[in-house]
Protein backbone atom coordinates (compact mmCIF):
# COMPACT_ATOMS: atom_id res chain seq x y z
CA UNK A 1 0.00 0.00 0.00
CA UNK A 2 1.42 3.78 -0.51
CA UNK A 3 -1.03 5.48 1.22
CA UNK A 4 -3.91 4.92 3.37
CA UNK A 5 -7.48 6.90 4.48
CA UNK A 6 -9.34 6.47 8.13
CA UNK A 7 -12.88 7.33 8.09
CA UNK A 8 -14.12 8.72 11.10
CA UNK A 9 -18.09 8.59 11.95
CA UNK A 10 -20.14 11.37 13.81
CA UNK A 11 -20.91 10.99 17.49
CA UNK A 12 -22.32 12.42 20.57
CA UNK A 13 -21.57 15.38 22.75
CA UNK A 14 -21.57 13.17 25.84
CA UNK A 15 -21.95 9.18 26.08
CA UNK A 16 -20.24 6.17 27.37
CA UNK A 17 -22.08 4.04 25.26
CA UNK A 18 -20.43 1.67 22.51
CA UNK A 19 -20.05 3.18 19.16
CA UNK A 20 -22.74 3.52 16.71
CA UNK A 21 -23.19 0.94 14.05
CA UNK A 22 -25.64 3.69 12.24
CA UNK A 23 -22.57 6.17 12.50
CA UNK A 24 -20.06 3.75 10.61
CA UNK A 25 -22.63 2.38 8.16
CA UNK A 26 -23.28 6.11 7.35
CA UNK A 27 -19.35 6.65 6.07
CA UNK A 28 -19.16 3.34 4.08
CA UNK A 29 -20.51 4.63 0.94
CA UNK A 30 -17.60 7.44 0.81
CA UNK A 31 -15.14 4.66 1.80
CA UNK A 32 -16.21 2.76 -1.28
CA UNK A 33 -15.78 5.72 -3.34
CA UNK A 34 -12.82 5.98 -2.24
CA UNK A 35 -11.46 2.79 -2.52
CA UNK A 36 -12.79 2.49 -5.93
CA UNK A 37 -11.03 5.73 -7.16
CA UNK A 38 -7.43 4.99 -4.88
CA UNK A 39 -7.14 1.07 -5.06
CA UNK A 40 -5.12 0.68 -8.34
CA UNK A 41 -2.93 3.53 -7.25
CA UNK A 42 -2.41 1.67 -3.64
CA UNK A 43 -4.93 3.51 -0.98
CA UNK A 44 -6.33 1.72 1.58
CA UNK A 45 -9.17 2.68 3.86
CA UNK A 46 -10.70 2.05 7.03
CA UNK A 47 -13.60 3.27 9.20
CA UNK A 48 -12.27 3.44 12.89
CA UNK A 49 -14.60 2.55 15.22
CA UNK A 50 -14.20 4.49 18.66
CA UNK A 51 -14.11 3.10 21.88
CA UNK A 52 -16.97 5.29 23.07
CA UNK A 53 -20.18 7.18 20.90
CA UNK A 54 -18.98 10.35 22.90
CA UNK A 55 -16.16 12.90 22.76
CA UNK A 56 -16.34 13.53 26.28
CA UNK A 57 -15.20 16.73 26.91
CA UNK A 58 -11.73 16.68 27.69
CA UNK A 59 -11.16 13.34 27.50
CA UNK A 60 -11.60 13.88 23.28
CA UNK A 61 -12.33 10.18 23.40
CA UNK A 62 -12.88 9.80 19.26
CA UNK A 63 -9.49 12.22 18.65
CA UNK A 64 -7.65 9.50 21.08
CA UNK A 65 -8.86 6.49 19.16
CA UNK A 66 -8.06 8.49 15.40
CA UNK A 67 -4.39 8.61 16.47
CA UNK A 68 -4.24 5.11 18.05
CA UNK A 69 -5.67 4.34 14.35
CA UNK A 70 -2.80 5.94 12.43
CA UNK A 71 0.07 4.17 14.61
CA UNK A 72 -2.03 0.78 13.66
CA UNK A 73 -1.94 1.76 9.91
CA UNK A 74 1.87 2.25 10.12
CA UNK A 75 2.08 -0.79 12.16
CA UNK A 76 0.62 -2.43 9.40
CA UNK A 77 1.40 -0.75 6.25
CA UNK A 78 4.28 0.84 7.10
CA UNK A 79 5.92 4.60 7.08
CA UNK A 80 3.06 5.55 3.87
CA UNK A 81 0.94 9.15 4.37
CA UNK A 82 -2.47 8.77 5.79
CA UNK A 83 -5.57 11.28 5.10
CA UNK A 84 -8.08 11.68 7.82
CA UNK A 85 -11.93 11.97 6.72
CA UNK A 86 -14.68 12.50 9.32
CA UNK A 87 -17.85 13.86 9.93
CA UNK A 88 -19.65 15.47 12.22
CA UNK A 89 -17.54 14.74 15.66
CA UNK A 90 -15.73 12.23 13.51
CA UNK A 91 -14.19 15.97 11.31
CA UNK A 92 -13.31 17.47 14.97
CA UNK A 93 -11.64 14.52 15.46
CA UNK A 94 -9.79 14.46 12.29
CA UNK A 95 -8.52 17.82 12.59
CA UNK A 96 -7.50 17.24 16.09
CA UNK A 97 -5.80 14.01 15.41
CA UNK A 98 -3.63 15.82 12.42
CA UNK A 99 -0.53 16.24 14.07
CA UNK A 100 0.53 12.56 14.15
CA UNK A 101 3.05 12.59 12.25
CA UNK A 102 2.19 10.05 9.31
CA UNK A 103 -1.10 12.37 8.62
CA UNK A 104 -0.51 14.37 5.90
CA UNK A 105 -3.88 15.84 4.92
CA UNK A 106 -7.50 16.04 6.48
CA UNK A 107 -10.80 16.66 5.37
CA UNK A 108 -13.50 17.69 8.02
CA UNK A 109 -17.42 17.45 6.91
CA UNK A 110 -19.67 19.08 8.50
CA UNK A 111 -17.43 19.19 11.80
CA UNK A 112 -18.88 19.61 14.88
CA UNK A 113 -17.41 22.64 16.63
CA UNK A 114 -19.44 23.09 20.24
CA UNK A 115 -20.45 26.86 20.42
CA UNK A 116 -19.44 28.48 23.95
CA UNK A 117 -16.19 26.30 24.52
CA UNK A 118 -12.85 27.48 23.95
CA UNK A 119 -12.15 27.80 20.60
CA UNK A 120 -10.39 23.85 19.09
CA UNK A 121 -6.20 24.23 18.17
CA UNK A 122 -4.82 24.49 15.26
CA UNK A 123 -1.14 24.67 15.24
CA UNK A 124 -1.55 20.66 14.70
CA UNK A 125 -2.71 21.64 11.13
CA UNK A 126 0.82 23.47 10.21
CA UNK A 127 2.48 21.33 7.39
CA UNK A 128 -0.97 19.15 6.20
CA UNK A 129 -3.34 20.16 4.02
CA UNK A 130 -6.92 20.84 5.12
CA UNK A 131 -10.24 20.83 3.53
CA UNK A 132 -13.30 21.66 4.98
CA UNK A 133 -17.24 21.13 3.52
CA UNK A 134 -19.92 22.28 5.02
CA UNK A 135 -23.78 22.79 4.56
CA UNK A 136 -24.58 26.59 4.61
CA UNK A 137 -28.47 25.27 6.01
CA UNK A 138 -26.89 22.95 9.03
CA UNK A 139 -29.38 23.30 11.82
CA UNK A 140 -26.96 20.79 13.75
CA UNK A 141 -23.38 21.68 13.15
CA UNK A 142 -23.00 25.57 12.83
CA UNK A 143 -21.40 26.42 9.41
CA UNK A 144 -19.84 29.95 11.26
CA UNK A 145 -17.75 28.41 13.48
CA UNK A 146 -15.97 26.13 10.33
CA UNK A 147 -15.53 29.13 9.23
CA UNK A 148 -13.89 30.70 11.93
CA UNK A 149 -11.37 27.67 12.27
CA UNK A 150 -10.54 27.81 8.96
CA UNK A 151 -10.04 31.40 9.09
CA UNK A 152 -7.69 30.97 12.27
CA UNK A 153 -5.94 27.45 10.40
CA UNK A 154 -5.35 30.13 7.41
CA UNK A 155 -3.04 32.26 9.64
CA UNK A 156 -0.65 29.45 10.35
CA UNK A 157 -1.26 27.09 7.49
CA UNK A 158 -1.56 28.72 3.70
CA UNK A 159 -2.85 24.74 2.78
CA UNK A 160 -6.39 25.19 4.31
CA UNK A 161 -9.92 25.75 2.04
CA UNK A 162 -13.49 25.18 2.89
CA UNK A 163 -16.16 24.39 0.65
CA UNK A 164 -19.56 25.88 1.08
CA UNK A 165 -22.54 23.92 0.32
CA UNK A 166 -25.49 26.21 -0.46
CA UNK A 167 -28.59 25.23 0.50
CA UNK A 168 -27.82 22.11 2.16
CA UNK A 169 -28.10 20.71 5.35
CA UNK A 170 -26.06 18.60 8.20
CA UNK A 171 -26.11 15.51 6.12
CA UNK A 172 -25.40 17.14 2.60
CA UNK A 173 -27.93 14.51 1.21
CA UNK A 174 -29.16 17.13 -1.80
CA UNK A 175 -25.39 17.54 -2.99
CA UNK A 176 -23.66 13.88 -1.57
CA UNK A 177 -22.27 12.82 -5.07
CA UNK A 178 -20.69 16.24 -5.48
CA UNK A 179 -19.22 15.85 -1.80
CA UNK A 180 -17.65 12.56 -2.55
CA UNK A 181 -16.27 13.28 -5.65
CA UNK A 182 -14.61 16.48 -3.82
CA UNK A 183 -13.53 14.40 -1.20
CA UNK A 184 -11.86 11.76 -3.63
CA UNK A 185 -10.14 14.46 -5.51
CA UNK A 186 -8.66 15.43 -2.40
CA UNK A 187 -7.80 12.45 -0.63
CA UNK A 188 -5.88 11.18 -4.41
CA UNK A 189 -4.51 14.74 -4.67
CA UNK A 190 -3.10 15.18 -1.19
CA UNK A 191 -1.93 11.36 -0.54
CA UNK A 192 -0.79 10.35 -4.04
CA UNK A 193 0.18 12.82 -5.90
CA UNK A 194 -2.84 13.16 -8.63
CA UNK A 195 -3.80 17.24 -9.71
CA UNK A 196 -5.93 18.71 -7.67
CA UNK A 197 -9.34 20.18 -9.47
CA UNK A 198 -9.25 23.60 -10.64
CA UNK A 199 -11.57 24.45 -7.59
CA UNK A 200 -9.52 22.94 -5.29
CA UNK A 201 -6.58 24.22 -6.32
CA UNK A 202 -8.16 28.28 -6.47
CA UNK A 203 -9.62 27.85 -2.93
CA UNK A 204 -6.23 26.56 -1.85
CA UNK A 205 -4.60 29.91 -3.30
CA UNK A 206 -7.43 32.09 -2.67
CA UNK A 207 -7.15 34.36 0.17
CA UNK A 208 -9.69 34.55 3.47
CA UNK A 209 -12.76 34.67 2.63
CA UNK A 210 -12.83 33.66 -0.90
CA UNK A 211 -11.00 30.30 -0.56
CA UNK A 212 -12.72 29.50 2.62
CA UNK A 213 -16.20 29.97 0.77
CA UNK A 214 -15.76 28.37 -1.59
CA UNK A 215 -19.16 27.72 -3.40
CA UNK A 216 -19.46 23.77 -4.48
CA UNK A 217 -21.01 23.45 -7.57
CA UNK A 218 -23.69 21.12 -8.40
CA UNK A 219 -22.39 18.64 -10.71
CA UNK A 220 -18.44 18.91 -9.13
CA UNK A 221 -16.60 15.41 -10.38
CA UNK A 222 -19.16 14.62 -13.14
CA UNK A 223 -18.06 13.95 -16.73
CA UNK A 224 -19.27 16.58 -19.44
CA UNK A 225 -21.36 15.00 -21.65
Amino acid sequence: MRAAVLLLPGGDALSTRRRSPMAVAAMLPLGRRLIRSGRDDGLAAHVVHYRFRGWNGGHAHPAEDASWAVDEIVRRYGDIPVCLVGMDMGARAALRAAGHPAVSSVVAIAPWLPAGTEPDPVKQLIGRKILMVHGTNDDDTDPELSYRLAERAKKVNRDVCRFEVHSDGHLLQEHRPEVAALTADFVLGTLLGGALARPVADALAAPPPLGLRMPLAVGFGTVPS
